[in-house]
Parts: C-alpha cells; structure tokens; sequence
C-alpha cells in the first residue's frame, strides 16, 4: 500500500510526542535568516537536574520549554545547507556539546526541514 503525505505527517506528529531525554551537552534554537537564506543555529548551554529538566547554569533555574526565555546562547552556528551545519557543529567543532546519538539524529532531522523550509519558503517551526 501506498503512503500518502498525511500518513507520513500522522507518523512524524505521533512519534513528536514521545518522552526524550534531554541532552546535558545543552540544545539549539533554529532559525532561518531568510534575507541571508541560511539556517541558524544557537547552542545554549544547561544542566540537567535531578527530575530531568533542564536548569540555567548560571541561576539554577528551570528553562521552560514554551515560551520566551531570555538566555545567552554560548554560539551561533549559520550554514546554508543542513549538511553544511551539521559538518560546522559536529565534524569541526572538537569541542560538540553534542553528548546523545538520539540528539544528533533530532538536530540532523530539523536541519532537514529547515533547509526544506528556506528553499521552498515554508515556514519553519521547530519540533
């Protein structure tokens, strides 16, 4: 049988809302610079506490995952495609934060549909 667009988005949607851990090497905000046509990618750091949230190192505070939060990123990471930002964080960057496989394949899908989005002019809103 033959999957259609909506049988994909029906799996992708589903599989959105699985419990992860969350990678104490820090995560990434991504965004498009449209004017520029790149993607972006800001690193901020965390720690992560004992009931598995993320925590500000600076404040001890916990980072909630909706919403505007006001944070430093550490880096800005900008390519133009999703391989190009994917070789700058992980392949030439000796210091990766990145600590979790499942972390890395998260960042390489979303870099994925970023670019689709930049090409296509979509808009692009992160899982």
């Amino acid at each position: 049988m033959k999957q259609t667009v909506t049988d994909f988005k029906a799996i992708d949607d589903q599989l959105s809302k699985r419990h992860i851990d969350l990678d104490p090497g820090g995560y990434y905000i991504i965004y498009l610079d449209r004017e520029q046509g790149l993607i972006c990618a800001k690193h901020f750091t965390n720690i992560i506490n004992e009931k598995g949230l993320a925590v500000d190192p600076e404040t001890g505070k916990v980072i909630a995952a909706r919403g505007k939060v006001n944070r430093t990123s550490e880096t800005i990471f900008t390519a133009r495609t999703a391989k190009e930002l994917c070789v700058k964080i992980i392949e030439d960057d000796k210091s990766c934060p990145i600590t979790m496989l499942d972390h890395a394949a998260y960042l390489g899908r979303e870099f994925m549909r970023a670019e689709y989005a930049l090409i296509s002019g979509e808009e692009y809103i992160q899982d």
